[in-house]
């Protein structure tokens, strides 16, 4: 399909190799790439655990350009406590193949929030936005988001059960580093295998009101999990964050992951 928007050439560098790995039998896609600092770490022994300790940028604030529960609480377990800034993007209104559609609005959704972000110019600030979008085999790349109503829910998951989809999740960054304005987007995609849930149990789903919420109608790590025979790709970018993809990008922004770690629970041997 068209597409009405086009992308500056920092968004595209050289096309990057293909990784493979395996987790829990199956072969994992790498993602596709568009487009140091050092820490220290101390141990503090209260309460029986390990805490680690921001130095050189103590000051850095993580910005969540999404309202989504699901990216939250993935960053959150994952030792980030970020601020969450509504983007109020239309995500109705992108044209483009599903992957373009997921990685356009992912951009729109950072820069949206960056662009009216109050900050200090000395602080250290960075913003991520995220979109995803699903793909189902035999519907010629139709982009499915959010359905629109109960009907539409139902309608898609019969569509869904027994068939083979790709969730394409679009990651960007903006980075305010003292006077610089710095950003990255890329693109991951992982291939689900939709189960054969039963006309009763697609009404049940759809009345919990959960395949509204969520793009593509499911979920991987509530309810609609039940439904997943299983995925080829990260977890996470099904979830709606790719955590191996968003090191990468911090790191090409010269960000260590570590530095973000604003919380952590026990450490048990």
């Amino acid at each position: 399909m068209p597409r009405n928007s086009q992308h500056s050439s920092r968004c595209w560098p050289a096309a990057q190799p293909q990784h493979q790995w395996t987790l829990l039998g199956h072969a994992l896609d790498g993602h596709r790439r568009r487009g140091k600092c050092g820490h220290r770490c101390a141990r503090d022994q209260a309460g029986g655990g390990h805490r680690r300790c921001l130095d050189d940028m103590s000051n850095l604030r993580f910005v969540l350009a999404s309202a989504s529960p699901a990216r939250r609480s993935l960053l959150e377990a994952a030792g980030v406590t970020p601020e969450v800034h509504v983007s109020g993007v239309d995500e109705e209104g992108e044209t483009g193949t599903p992957a373009q559609i997921a990685l356009a609005l992912a951009e729109q959704k950072a820069e949206a929030v960056a662009d009216r972000l109050p900050h200090e110019p000395d602080e250290r600030v960075v913003v991520l936005g995220c979109d995803s979008v699903l793909e189902l085999d035999g519907f010629d790349g139709t982009a499915f988001g959010k359905p629109a109503n109960v009907a539409q829910a139902v309608a898609r998951w019969k569509d869904m059960r027994g068939r083979r989809g790709v969730l394409h999740t679009g990651h960007a960054l903006v980075l305010f580093d003292q006077s610089q304005r710095r950003s990255r987007s890329e693109l991951a995609s992982a291939e689900v295998r939709f189960g054969h849930p039963t006309d009763t149990d697609i009404d049940a789903y759809v009345a919990t009101g959960e395949p509204l919420r969520v793009a593509g109608a499911f979920t991987l790590d509530r309810l609609g999990g039940w439904f997943v025979e299983g995925i080829d790709g990260d977890p996470g970018t099904v979830l709606g964050v790719s955590l191996p993809l968003l090191r990468r990008m911090l790191t090409d922004l010269g960000l260590s992951v570590p530095t973000l770690w604003t919380h952590l629970g026990p450490l048990r041997p």
